[in-house]
């Protein structure tokens, strides 16, 4: 990489979280059983700081039995912890009913977005964005597209960067893609940028 480091107003991550099961069942089933995981010491150690500009916004995504660890990584990358942006409610793709995961205690079917800022909170440009989004679950980790597309409507087109990304904009054609304008960092897609050290 030559030069600075490009900086961001928007970082949108979905950390690979490693957690632990219980049993053979849920290692199954587990995130580590798809892709890499990582510890929260290395997602801890990963020089986020140097992506942000000043005034920054991070939305993170996280499940609710890593809850504790993603407030923490929000905090050792500099931010400070403000609200659930969005609660992403899952539905079966085949029947539209709520989806069933698992769980120790109840069953999980929602996945919560959390909403933190660095300096100055940027300016909302949209004031309807609802938090609330019921829609079926794709692929083990996927993520709606339309989380990406409310992150725009509410900060408007800033620069914008999402960490451990498993889709890359330049698979995507269209100026509409809910993709377009975003830089990508992750593993399982062409990375459009270094991580700094």
């Amino acid at each position: 990489m030559n030069g600075k480091a490009k900086k961001y107003d928007i970082i949108y991550a979905d950390p690979p979280w490693h957690f632990n099961v219980w049993g053979m069942k849920g290692a199954g089933r587990s995130a580590q059983r798809h892709y890499p995981t990582q510890s929260p010491d290395f997602l801890k150690g990963m020089n986020i700081a140097a992506l942000c500009k000043p005034d920054c916004v991070l939305l993170m995504w996280a499940t609710y039995p890593c809850l504790e660890q993603a407030l923490a990584l929000g905090r050792a990358w500099g931010f400070v912890y403000k609200t659930v942006a969005f609660t992403w409610v899952k539905t079966n793709r085949n029947n539209g009913r709520l989806f069933v995961g698992m769980g120790y205690y109840t069953r999980a079917n929602a996945e919560i977005v959390l909403l933190f800022t660095k300096g100055k909170p940027l300016a909302r440009q949209a004031k309807d964005v609802p938090q609330v989004l019921i829609s079926p679950r794709g692929r083990h980790s996927e993520k709606p597209d339309e989380i990406r597309k409310r992150v725009v409507r509410l900060f408007g087109d800033l620069d914008r960067l999402e960490l451990f990304a498993r889709q890359s904009p330049a698979a995507q054609a269209s100026a509409a893609s809910p993709f377009s304008g975003w830089d990508v960092f992750g593993n399982q897609v062409e990375h459009s940028i270094e991580m700094p050290r």
